[in-house]
C-alpha cells in the first residue's frame, strides 16, 4: 500500500515538472533580456536643442511608436510564437540528444582510452627525460653569469 502511494506522489512530481505554473506578471525572472530588448521612443528618437518639433508632432510620433510597436510584437508573437516555440523545442531536445547521446560517452570514452596512453608517456617521460635534464641541471648549476658596464 505505501509502495502505491509513493508510486502515485513520484508520477505526480514527474507531471508537475512538465505542467508547472507560469508567472504570467514577472515573464523575464532570470532577466535575460535585460538589455537587449527594452527599447523606448527615447532611445530611438530625439530631438537635439534647437531644433523641436511642433509639440503635437512629437507627442503623436511617441504615441504611434509606442502603440505600433506594443501591437506589432503583440501580432507578431500570436502567429509566429507558438511556432518558433515548438522549433526552438526541437533545437533544444536536438541538442541536448546530441550532448546525451553522443558528446558525453565520446568524451568519457577519450579520457578512459588517454588514460592509458598518459600512464606510457609519463613513464617514457620519467624514464629517459627526467636524468637527462638533471645531469644538464647539474652541469649548468655551477654557471655565472655577471654583468658589467663598461665605459
Amino acid at each position: 500500500m505505501a509502495e502505491q502511494g509513493s508510486q502515485l506522489e513520484e508520477r505526480i512530481i514527474i507531471k508537475d515538472q512538465h505542467t508547472k505554473e507560469i508567472d504570467l506578471v514577472n515573464r523575464d525572472p532570470k532577466h535575460i533580456n535585460e538589455d537587449v530588448v527594452k527599447v523606448d521612443f527615447e532611445d530611438v528618437i530625439a530631438e537635439p536643442v534647437g531644433t523641436y518639433s511642433f509639440d503635437g508632432v512629437w507627442k503623436s510620433s511617441y504615441t504611434t511608436f509606442t502603440v505600433s510597436k506594443y501591437w506589432c510584437y503583440r501580432l507578431l508573437s500570436a502567429v509566429l510564437g507558438i511556432p518558433l516555440a515548438v522549433l526552438w523545442g526541437f533545437l533544444f531536445a536536438l541538442i541536448s540528444f546530441c550532448h546525451i547521446w553522443a558528446v558525453v560517452p565520446c568524451i568519457k570514452s577519450y579520457l578512459i582510452e588517454i588514460q592509458c596512453v598518459s600512464r606510457i608517456y609519463s613513464l617514457c617521460i620519467h624514464t629517459f627525460c627526467d636524468p637527462l635534464f638533471e645531469a644538464l641541471a647539474k652541469i649548468c648549476s655551477n654557471i655565472r653569469v655577471a654583468v658589467r658596464k663598461e665605459i
